[in-house]
Order: C-alpha cells, then sequence, then structure tokens
C-alpha cells in the first residue's frame, strides 16, 4: 500500500539509561513508506516473533481494506463500483468516514475524503502537474463532498451519486499507527513509541524515567534538520502528527501549487502554512486534524483549533523566515513540553 505520506518527523531515542529493561524494535515496509516500533517489555518472557507476526498481520489487514493503490483492495472496490447500491466496507472503513464527516463539516468542507477525482485531475498521483480547465474542475464537481455518502449499519455505506471515490490516505495512516499501539497495549506494553512514515503514538516513558522526544522537521525545501522537539510526558498514549506542504509541491510559472488539495475551492490551497503539528489522544484524530488544519491555514486553523481545544502547532514561511502560532490547547497541555 502506498498512502502519502504527510511529512517526514525524525525521532529522538536517546542514550540509553541504566536499567533492567533493554529497548526492543520491530521494523519493516509498509503502505509505501516504513514503520518503526521501540518498546520496553515488561514481562521477559514475551515472544517477539508472535507480536511481530501480529504487526504484520494487521498492516496486511489494513492495506487489504484500505489501499488507493490495489485494485483488490476494499476502499478500490467500492470506488469502482459505478452504482447507489448498499456496499459492505467493513467497521473500520465506515469508522472512519465518521471520523472524517465530523472533521469536514467542522472545517467548513475545506477537509473532504472525496476529493480523490480532484487529485487525480491536478496531475498529484502522477506526480506531474496539471492545472485543469475550469469546465474539467466543473465535470467532477458533482462527485465532490462528504455528504454524497451514506452510512446505514457500522459496516453499510453508499454513493448518493455514482461517481463518487474516497481517498484514505489523509486519515488511514493514523489509523494504522493507532491499531499497532492497540496490539503493543493487548501484550501488555506500555512503554513504546510506534511510528508509521511520520505518524508517532507513544505511551509510558523511557528506562529511567526519560520521555520520549520526538523532532518536527524544519519545514523548508532543501533542508533536513530539526525545527522543533517536543517532549511528551505522562503514561497515557499521545499521537503526533505532522502534515506539511514543503515537500510535495509544483513551481509553474512563477506559482506554487501545495498537493493539499481545498475541497471548497478545487484548487491547492494558496496560504504560507506549510506545516501543522497536531497532539491528540486520538491518532486517527490527530492525522485527520493536521491535514484539516493546514488545509484552512494558521488563520482559520488557529480559531478552530482553539474553539474545539486542539493542541496545534502552525508554522508559516514568509520567503525563508518560519513564524510560528501554537493554539491555546498546545500552550497550556501538561502533557507536552516544546523546545
Amino acid at each position: 500500500m502506498r498512502f502519502f505520506i504527510n511529512v517526514a518527523i525524525l525521532m529522538l531515542l536517546l542514550s540509553a539509561c541504566s536499567d533492567s529493561k533493554e529497548v526492543q524494535v520491530l521494523q519493516g515496509h509498509a503502505q509505501g513508506t516504513t514503520y518503526h516500533i521501540h518498546f520496553y517489555p515488561e514481562d521477559p518472557s514475551l515472544d517477539i516473533e508472535v507480536l511481530n507476526h501480529k504487526v504484520i498481520r494487521e498492516l496486511e489487514n489494513i492495506d487489504a481494506a484500505m489501499s488507493g493503490y490495489r485494485q483488490d483492495s476494499t476502499i478500490e472496490r467500492f470506488n469502482n463500483a459505478r452504482n447507489s447500491a448498499w456496499h459492505n466496507v467493513g467497521t473500520e472503513i465506515v469508522e472512519l468516514i465518521n471520523i472524517a464527516s465530523e472533521i469536514s463539516n467542522a472545517s467548513g468542507g475545506c477537509y473532504d475524503l472525496t476529493i480523490k477525482p480532484l487529485f487525480a485531475l491536478w496531475g498529484f498521483n502522477d506526480d506531474q502537474l496539471t492545472v485543469p480547465e475550469a469546465q474539467k474542475i466543473k465535470e467532477v464537481e458533482n462527485s465532490i463532498g462528504m455528504e454524497k455518502l451514506n452510512i446505514l449499519l457500522p459496516d453499510q455505506l453508499r454513493k448518493r451519486v455514482p461517481t463518487v471515490e474516497i481517498d484514505l490516505s489523509s486519515i488511514a495512516q493514523g489509523y494504522s499507527a493507532a491499531r499497532l499501539a492497540d496490539i503493543l497495549e493487548q501484550s501488555g506494553i506500555v512503554d513504546y513509541m510506534v511510528e508509521i512514515g511520520g505518524e508517532v503514538v507513544v505511551a509510558g516513558q523511557k528506562p529511567g524515567g526519560q520521555p520520549w522526544r520526538i523532532a518536527i522537521e524544519r519545514p523548508l525545501p532543501g533542508e533536513r534538520r530539526v525545527e522543533k522537539v517536543i517532549s511528551i510526558h505522562g503514561s497515557s498514549p499521545l499521537a503526533v502528527v505532522t502534515s506539511g506542504t514543503y515537500r510535495h509541491y509544483f513551481d509553474e510559472h512563477g506559482a506554487r501549487y501545495s498537493h493539499i488539495l481545498d475541497a471548497r475551492t478545487r484548487s491547492p490551497v494558496k496560504h504560507n502554512t506549510v506545516s501543522v503539528t497536531v497532539v491528540h489522544d486520538n491518532a486517527t484524530y490527530a492525522d485527520a486534524w493536521s491535514t484539516a488544519l493546514l488545509c484552512l491555514g494558521t488563520e482559520e486553523g488557529v480559531i478552530l483549533a482553539n474553539l474545539l481545544h486542539i493542541p496545534a502547532l502552525f508554522i508559516q514561511q514568509d520567503n525563508y523566515s518560519l513564524r510560528e502560532t501554537q493554539s491555546d490547547s498546545l500552550r497550556h497541555h501538561k502533557g507536552v513540553t516544546i523546545e
């Protein structure tokens, strides 16, 4: 599965402490990117191979359900069905649609999973920018809008317009990270960090009481250095997810086109917000909200984040100068420090 990676996030794994617990690492390739799981098992008899098998099987199941790059995946079979019949897509996909609908409504429609035809029209699927004619956009407009989806049962979904297509890439990786965290907790592991393509979930702490530290990359093209470090305190799981525009864009005739599409305007965003990081106790929400707030930009996004108590860090670019804005909930978050 090749889900789009929102942004690169570097994990800061500090030097080991003198502690009886040793870090265990599971890693591999999935969803068109890599995953890394660091954890400190309490039970020395834990079978790491069995745990690894559970992780791989879960990622395979998510791939089979949600991949936008497999024609046999559940979501692509739904997309390719040009009808308004009810389809059994599974409870996981329906859960994501419910969350996405909630966030789409809150963002005034800026965030929308049904922009898949627009994404293709602008050429982002093939990394080949094509500024579409107004008529071409008009032809797909009737297929855009979360309200064009109906849910009957916890696993039943249908299209009100047969040509609607869903792109889960802005929410499914957060969901994947959350599912892997669930597997660790079901195995009795309370101190861990899960990362998939930059989507991070951490819980507990490192030996010696050290907090997990997550570094956010400086959001400028051509740079690979740390902009901010977020330290996570407390035992409960927290997700840290960043969405950015600075690695996936096109420059043409003096104009820059971001891969982040505003479903309201049917075109790439034009503001200068280049990165949004969301800290949330639910990785699925964190993933979707980071994209939604990036779509809105700092001016609109901070107002909404404050209204809904979302801890978020916005970074704007003015030429090669960066400006940061924290939402109220992030500034006052007792479980997070930023340096």
